[in-house]
């Protein structure tokens, strides 16, 4: 599943993330244990791409943030496929 913000709720959080944790940049928040490639965390940090959730629930726990009190909605699995799917045909 995906977690989508409003727009620019999703940078917030993870600057959030990265202020409860004092990481100063991307780069150390992955050495903090986040297992995602430096170029797809940069993808959510700008919001090009939603956050899975098991990205969400990971990065909650690790820095004590409760993700209840968070705004955001839920996206199916196979959310974006079909359209991805129709645009390859052509």
């Amino acid at each position: 599943m995906r977690i989508i913000f409003e727009k620019g709720k999703q940078r917030k959080f993870i600057d959030l993330v990265m202020l409860e944790l004092g990481c100063p940049s991307l780069r150390e928040l992955i050495n903090r244990g986040i297992a995602v490639d430096y170029s797809s965390l940069k993808n959510y940090h700008t919001e090009r791409r939603c956050l899975p959730e098991n990205l969400f629930k990971d990065l909650c726990k690790i820095s004590g943030i409760n993700g209840d009190e968070i705004i955001f909605r839920k996206l199916g699995d196979f959310w974006g496929q079909s359209k991805g799917g129709r645009k390859s045909r052509k």
